[in-house]
Formats: C-alpha cells, structure tokens, sequence
C-alpha cells in the first residue's frame, strides 16, 4: 500500500511540477495593447498613442515617436503592432472626415523615430468607438489583419465594406490577385479574404500547420476561436455562435451555427472575453506544445487547450486574476512567454520557476 501511494505522490509531483510557473513585472505602461520582438527587445504600442522600445537586457525604455493621425476613443487608438524583418506594421483607429477607420500603416524605427506610410484603411469611416479589431499576421509575404464591424452588425455581410471581415495584402497594400474579388467573388473588395466577423482581438499563425487562427469576441456569449478561410463567412450577425444581444435579446432565430458559413473551433458561453491567442511551440514549457493559449479581459485569466493534431480537447486555466486584464503575448524563441496586461498597464514575463 505505502509502495502504490508512493508512485501516486511521484505522479502527481511530475505533473505539479510540470505546471510551475512565475511572473515577473518587467516594466509598467498605460493600456498597453500590442508588442513585437526586435533584435532581442520589444516595442509595444499603448492604447492611448505611444509607442515604447523595451530594452529587455539592458531594461531600458525609451518612447518611439511617430507621425500617425491616431485617435483614442472608445475601444480605438494604437492598436497591434508586428515587426517584418525590421519593417514594422502598425493597426491604429485613425482619425478621417466622417468617422474613424481602423487602418495600417508602415515605416522603419530610426533612432527613436517612425515615419509611417499608409497602406491600408478600412471603407467607410465610421462614426463609432467600437469593435476596431485588430490583430496582425504575415504569411508568405502577404499581411493578414482582422477588422471590427465597429458595432454595426450586417456590415459584416456587406463585402463591399470592409468593417467584419479578415483582409489580405501584400506588404506593400496591393491587394493579392488570388483573393475571392479575383475569382468567384467579384462584388467582394479586393483586400477582403474572409467575412461575417464580429470584433477578433487575437490572431495566430500557427507553428504546426502554417494556418492563421482568431480568436473573436462575440456579444452576451458566442466568444470563438477558429481559422481564417479564403472566402469563407463566420455569419455575424446572422448568427451569434451561441449568444444573444446585450438585452437578452435573439440574435437571428438564435442559431448558434448553420450551414453554410464556418463553424468556429471552439465557442464559450457566456463570453469570457477573447483577447491574444497563441499556439505553443517552445523548450520552456514543454507541457505546453500543442496547446492553444488565449488570454481572458473578463475573468484576467490565461488559459490553455488542447490542439494536437489540430483537434479541440480539453480546456485549463493555467492562471486567474494575477496580473490583470490580459491583452496580448507573444512567444520568444526559447518558449517564454511575454504577457501585456490592463488595469494596471504592464509587460510580465512568464517563465520557468
């Protein structure tokens, strides 16, 4: 008896083990929302128009400053950031005559300085500080970005808009002659890959299967995480993926999926409210490969799934309510995990104990 409750403890040990973890607060900001590597340091972008350069040896920070016409208002103002072999794309709520856009923009850091060029805006400018995406990725040389519908609901079905949909563009924001406007699609716009989208605060390419996955924040319930398909259509606001109107209110006949639009991976309800999503590969956390991380605004909380061989399995929360409302991460290439929180505004490295 004493032998089997030996092996047990030993087990249960391992698997103790295996989960350990710590938080470190590397440097304080003010709501903080996106950040990339360059060289061996971050910069990262604040809701509220600044973008900092994070010495990450050194632990230096010092403020980029730039030329955008950004605006900060509602969820709007500086949003994701990625660096591109030293060319960085930023996604911003600019300000425009009519409304605001959610728009991208690119430029190289010289000195402490951006000098952005446009090449993207989403059309039409919407009078609304809702629902602006946006997250960013880039794939075979082509940059993918999720847009909002800025709360306006059907525009997500209008692919002569761009609000509610997943765009493509070449990194110079030529639209790519393989997108659904040159083929079966041709009322769609040329920059527009996928539609039917609420609000995707997250976005990945994974390091098994070279596909992009969002993660997109549905209303009262139906936050989902699924892939980016050429020419496909989550539905918004036909269906809601499982939740309802702020009121309790149906959203549609209160279908949580019909055929003929993409069937999201996974959904929550009630929301959690999505926000960065990654899929692990790395050496620092081995327990962790093979398993989608989302990050939790609503309960602060950073949770892993299951996806070995690309199949949803079983959900964990890894940690709640530590660090604050939890807006982005990003990977390094040794496996640690560098996390931005809200309220209060910081960068944490997560890593072994």
């Amino acid at each position: 008896m004493n032998k089997i409750l030996t092996i047990i403890c030993f087990f249960l040990a391992l698997n103790c083990n295996a989960e350990e973890f710590k938080l470190r607060k590397l440097y304080d900001l003010s709501k903080p929302w996106g950040l990339t590597f360059f060289n061996s340091d971050l910069i990262v972008t604040e809701q509220g128009g600044k973008i900092f350069y994070l010495g990450l040896s050194e632990k230096s920070k010092r403020e980029i400053s730039h030329n955008l016409n950004f605006l900060e208002i509602g969820q709007g103002g500086l949003l994701d950031i990625i660096n591109n072999n030293k060319k960085l794309y930023i996604c911003y709520t600019e300000k425009r005559i009519g409304g605001t856009s959610t728009s991208i923009a690119t430029g190289y850091l010289e000195s402490n300085k951006i000098k952005f060029k446009n090449i993207f805006r989403a059309e039409p400018p919407i009078d609304s500080g809702y629902h602006f995406g946006c997250r960013m990725v880039i794939r075979n040389n082509m940059l993918f970005a999720s847009i909002g519908e800025r709360g306006k609901g059907m525009i997500a079905q209008d692919a002569s808009k761009h609000p509610g949909s997943i765009i493509r563009i070449n990194l110079d924001g030529s639209p790519p002659k393989s997108n659904p406007k040159f083929n079966k699609e041709k009322e769609w716009l040329p920059e527009i890959y996928q539609i039917g989208i609420r609000n995707p605060q997250g976005m990945t390419l994974s390091p098994y299967d070279n596909k992009i996955y969002i993660s997109n924040h549905g209303p009262r319930g139906g936050d989902f995480f699924g892939e980016v398909k050429i020419g496909e259509n989550y539905g918004w606001k036909i269906i809601a993926w499982g939740g309802t109107n702020y009121d309790f209110t149906k959203i549609g006949d209160g279908s949580a999926w019909k055929p003929g639009f993409t069937k999201p991976l996974k959904t929550w309800v009630p929301s959690i409210a999505v926000s960065g999503t990654q899929i692990y590969k790395g050496n620092e956390f081995k327990n962790l490969n093979n398993h989608i991380l989302i990050g939790s605004l609503k309960d602060q909380s950073l949770r892993k799934i299951n996806f070995k061989n690309s199949i949803i399995g079983k959900e964990k929360i890894i940690f709640k309510g530590d660090i604050g409302r939890i807006r982005d991460f990003k990977i390094d290439s040794s496996g640690k995990i560098y996390l931005l929180s809200n309220g209060p505004g910081a960068l944490w490295l997560m890593s072994k104990r």
